[in-house]
């Protein structure tokens, strides 16, 4: 079974994140929702979350991937916290997969990540992005080696179902996404 790590903190996007962690746990992964401040997070949009565990707790925890919700200002607030930057570059120097979605993506380039690298995410924060080596496509998911991203929150239930694929194969994808009633 996979093991999937998803901080969140103040300001991160709620559908996003709920998201992520409804089809990887429908795909029978092992999500653990990291708060990186004790309490619960009040989302963008207002939504209140209640973490599983305080990042610390799990911060030297083996997993095989760990993915980042966007939503401002939580995506800034992932970004100027160096826990995160630090799983990020442990996670990717095992080869295990990484992935950020919306406004997210900056972080993943913010820590060097992205560098030569085709990535996507959401178009309002792309282009106040000062990364010259990243090729960003405006496509709904792009894989790139062990990173992959997304562009925002209707681009979710793809991500997450991409990244379900990635970490158990395409049946796998297909058993989680038939249920879901999504159109042709």
């Amino acid at each position: 079974m996979a093991r999937v790590l998803i901080p969140i903190t103040h300001g991160s996007e709620e559908v996003e994140a709920v998201t992520l962690i409804d089809l990887l746990r429908r795909a029978d992964f092992q999500v653990v929702v990291a708060g990186l401040e004790p309490g619960t997070v009040t989302c963008s949009r207002g939504v209140v979350l209640k973490p599983d565990v305080l990042l610390d707790e799990v911060l030297d925890d083996p997993f095989d991937l760990v993915v980042l919700p966007g939503g401002l200002p939580g995506a800034n607030r992932l970004d100027a916290d160096p826990r995160i930057h630090a799983l990020l570059h442990r996670l990717h120097d095992e080869g295990r997969l990484v992935g950020a979605i919306c406004a997210a993506p900056k972080v993943l380039g913010s820590a060097g990540l992205l560098k030569g690298r085709n990535a996507t995410g959401h178009p309002s924060v792309v282009k106040t992005l000062d990364l010259p080596d990243t090729r960003f496509a405006e496509q709904p998911v792009v894989v790139d080696g062990n990173i992959a991203t997304s562009q925002g929150p209707g681009t979710a239930m793809d991500f997450a179902l991409t990244l379900i694929e990635l970490l158990a194969g395409a049946d796998k994808r297909r058993e989680v996404e038939g249920p879901l009633c999504r159109p042709e």
